[in-house]
């Protein structure tokens, strides 16, 4: 067997068989109980002659091409959600506590759950509270049984110096309220159900913590939470022209998009246009008809988007102040979401929005339609007036951070008279200064072959930046995050991470202290307290603990590197096997994609059991399952990010089978002749691409949920990163290069296709268009549709059910069991 190459695991070739043993609850089967329909026929039917008339050759031979139960059973155990009951203390989520250095998290461990309270300054890690003692006071106080690691309910408050502890206990009936308790401590004594505190599901909490603010009737409203009087704000709102709507993403909610300022005097927030932009339509399955769903969803092209119309909302006075500046197309610089949760807080907040300390400032970052051009602003809050600051433009697309999900990495420096700025405009995501007044750069803070992702902390006083980084270190994984620090001026750059790890981290609210979460896909992760002046550890507080899944033969998965395409850098990517591997066996290869360009096909490269698509679940059926973070994905150089960059249906395909050739060129156990490739979303889109672009190669496709044309995809989404919709002289336009639909007539492989009838993210729509012209075509090719499901159904039992089944017949040329029910 050939070795991955330096610095990769290599792959362990020790065969092993699994005991039996029980299905693991997973569990309902399915949204409702419902069913999906079935279009075509999904499968293969096997006829069987009668047990009598086979010889007992014949019946081996038969009993070698089906899969039985116990082999889904055996999957089964390995899905996310049932190898994460089986994995403890490998998250740590700190809940930092008002005006301390200390921190509470829920740990799993093999009794269930318990909560710690951890002294960062101290590294002293205890228990927060007697579990056993508070279960028996809540089961004397509520008359319910109540085991001590399995309380109902997932956060709490210490109140009175942390001699009692308040917790809700949520519903377990949708209709049911929830529950606010209250237990003494010394001695343990529960009272409940308290008297709610007045407030709103959906409002956002100012930070003198006195009033809520939300949506009613389009307009915004508050909430005393001391008395539960309500006060309307605002009053012109109207339908498709309200106030803090957040109806344009990739999930529509009830909670309003706004930021508080410091003092709690005003709130910063939009008024959204959506009067003239064209409707899209769903259509909910009902009784005795389906229901009518339609709203405002702007596509490439479209004359009329969602325009956002920034005030000021002065709490007291009941003021609306305007500012002075043209509505906006976006509300983010960074991407991919339009909103984000402050990392001390919890709270939702609007990320390219910040004020002052003493609220007499505004600033905040525009960005143009087609997304090549940011724009830093300053406003004042009373009068509306708006300066331009500082803008940048890049010819393809402009990010203020790398990472999906990140906080633009710019920030207001109002004491030092400058600002710090993010540009990729050497190829790399760097910092630098510049000063406020004038706009002239004062210098570079960070550079080279390597990318800043998040700013933590600026302490204008000490000149300092904390802040993480990626691919700085020679020789360590380019998508391992490393915390650093750096002077203003750009000296003294120092690593606190040490650790050749993928690190994440959470700062303390004074920043002086940070938990580090430090793993590997293969090592379990190891978390702990450090100093930021210096790195140095205060305390450990976890240790990972998979032995209850070693114990049952789950291994990690193996990191490895191959070629990619002809100009493009090594790939990374990780490697999944059953865990009765043996190497004198052939294996099909199946690819689980997600092709970005937010994010990659690893959802994370740290340590994790429940991975993208459910690799590892798969794998346990008979196959190599690889995921690979191909070009046109993030935390590479601007270069890899946007290699694709106005071709999305590119989808960096050429470099997953690259990879995937590499692979078995280096393993003889590896049989090229069967690929195949599965994904949700974007993962669909690439899906049905890898098979209408390369059907010499991908044999058999899993797509779900694909935006198979991007025309008829959120402007949002294919404006960034395909580029304005142009059209040419002749009627094409600059967009059919990435429609899978006009690629139709190339299908060789077995594919299904599946969406739900409720997807307001990804609308059916481009689906059908590929299923008419595979129609056209007179192709053979498998859908299914899950009635009344949204966006989110890849995870659902039947779904992942059905995907085995499609690979095991099609790929591995086997029988899956007949009706087999995951979560039974």
């Amino acid at each position: 067997m050939r070795p991955f190459g330096p610095g990769v695991h290599p792959i362990h070739t020790s065969p092993r068989r699994l005991r039996p043993r029980s299905l693991v609850e997973t569990g309902g089967g399915g949204a409702g109980g419902r069913h999906p329909l079935s279009l075509l026929a999904l499968l293969a039917t096997l006829v069987v002659a009668a047990p009598g008339s086979l010889s007992s050759q014949e019946r081996a031979d038969a009993s070698d091409r089906r899969l039985t139960a116990a082999d889904y059973s055996r999957a089964e155990a390995f899905l996310g959600q049932n190898a994460q009951e089986m994995a403890y203390g490998l998250q740590v989520s700190p809940n930092w506590i008002d005006g301390e250095e200390r921190f509470w998290y829920r740990n799993r461990i093999r009794e269930g759950h318990e909560f710690v309270v951890v002294d960062a300054a101290q590294g002293d890690r205890a228990r927060a509270f007697d579990h056993v003692e508070l279960a028996a006071a809540l089961s004397r106080a509520s008359d319910q049984d109540v085991e001590p690691f399995q309380l109902p309910f997932q956060e709490f408050e210490y109140l009175k110096e942390d001699q009692v502890v308040e917790f809700t206990i949520e519903p377990e009936k949708a209709d049911a309220d929830r529950e606010r308790w209250r237990c003494e401590r010394n001695p343990y004594e529960c009272t409940g159900p308290l008297d709610p505190h007045p407030s709103h599901p959906d409002g956002i909490l100012s930070p003198d913590g006195r009033y809520q603010a939300f949506i009613r009737d389009h307009d915004l409203w508050l909430v005393d939470t001391e008395t539960g009087e309500e006060r309307q704000l605002t009053s012109d709102g109207q339908e498709r022209y309200g106030y803090a709507t957040d109806s344009q993403g990739w999930r529509r909610t009830a909670t309003p998009v706004l930021v508080w300022s410091p003092d709690s005097r005003m709130i910063a927030t939009y008024r959204l246009d959506e009067r003239d932009v064209e409707e899209m339509h769903l259509l909910e399955m009902d009784e005795p008809r389906p229901q009518v769903h339609s709203w405002p969803y702007a596509v490439p092209g479209d004359s009329i988007l969602p325009m956002h119309e920034r005030v000021v909302v002065h709490v007291e006075e009941g003021d609306v102040v305007a500012l002075d500046h043209e509505p906006d197309y976006q509300r983010t610089s960074s991407c991919c979401g339009l909103t984000r949760v402050d990392p001390l807080t919890g709270q939702q907040k609007w990320a390219d929005v910040r004020w002052s300390p003493d609220g007499e400032s505004l600033a905040f970052a525009s960005t143009s339609r087609d997304y090549r051009t940011v724009t830093l602003h300053l406003a004042d809050p009373h009068s509306g007036d708006v300066q331009e600051v500082h803008e940048e433009d890049h010819p393809q697309f402009f990010l203020t951070n790398i990472r999906s999900g990140g906080i633009p990495n710019w920030r207001i420096l109002h004491d030092r008279g400058e600002f710090l700025w993010f540009s990729e405009r050497d190829g790399w995501g760097h910092l630098f200064r510049y000063d406020l007044d004038t706009g002239e750069e004062l210098g570079r803070v960070t550079g080279g072959d390597w990318n800043v992702v998040d700013v933590l902390e600026v302490d204008e006083a000490q000149g300092r930046i904390l802040f993480t980084g990626v691919g700085r270190e020679e020789g360590v994984n380019p998508y391992f995050p490393q915390l650093y620090a750096v002077n203003m001026d750009g000296t003294d750059l120092t690593r606190l991470t040490p650790e050749d790890l993928h690190h994440t981290l959470s700062l303390s609210p004074s920043g002086a202290h940070v938990v580090s979460t430090g793993s590997t896909p293969v090592d379990p992760p190891v978390t702990q307290v450090r100093r930021t002046a210096d790195g140095g550890v205060t305390g450990a507080v976890e240790e990972g603990d998979v032995s209850a899944l070693e114990e049952i033969g789950w291994e990690p998965p193996k990191p490895f590197t191959a070629r990619g395409r002809d100009g493009v850098p090594e790939v990374h990517g990780l490697l999944y096997l059953p865990s009765d591997f043996d190497p004198s066996q052939s294996y099909p290869i199946v690819n689980s994609i997600y092709p970005g360009p937010q994010t990659g096909s690893i959802g994370t490269w740290g340590f994790d059991v429940s991975p993208r698509g459910h690799a590892h679940a798969l794998a346990e059926l008979g196959f190599v399952v690889v995921q690979v973070d191909a070009p046109g994905t993030p935390f590479r150089s601007k270069a890899f990010h946007a290699y694709y960059y106005g071709d999305m249906g590119d989808n960096g395909l050429e470099d997953q089978k690259r990879a995937m050739q590499d692979l078995g060129d280096r393993h003889e156990w590896i049989d090229l002749d069967r690929a195949g490739i599965y994904g949700h979303s974007g993962g669909g889109f690439a899906t049905a691409a890898a098979l209408l672009r390369f059907p010499d190669f991908f044999k058999v496709g899993v797509s779900s949920a694909g935006n198979h044309d991007n025309r008829g995809y959120t402007d949002y989404w294919g404006e960034r990163w395909q580029g304005p919709l142009e059209a040419a002289e002749d009627g094409s336009d600059t967009y059919e290069d990435q429609a899978n639909h006009l690629l139709a007539e190339n299908l060789e492989g077995r594919l299904l296709l599946s969406y739900g009838t409720m997807d307001a993210n990804v609308h059916p729509n481009t689906t059908l268009l590929l299923i008419d012209r595979l129609i056209e075509h007179n192709h053979d090719f498998d859908v299914m549709v899950f009635p009344n499901r949204g966006h989110g159904y890849a995870g659902e039992s039947y779904k992942v059910r059905m995907t085995w089944d499609y690979f095991v017949t099609h790929l591995l040329e086997k029988t899956p069991p007949a009706g087999y029910r995951i979560g039974r």
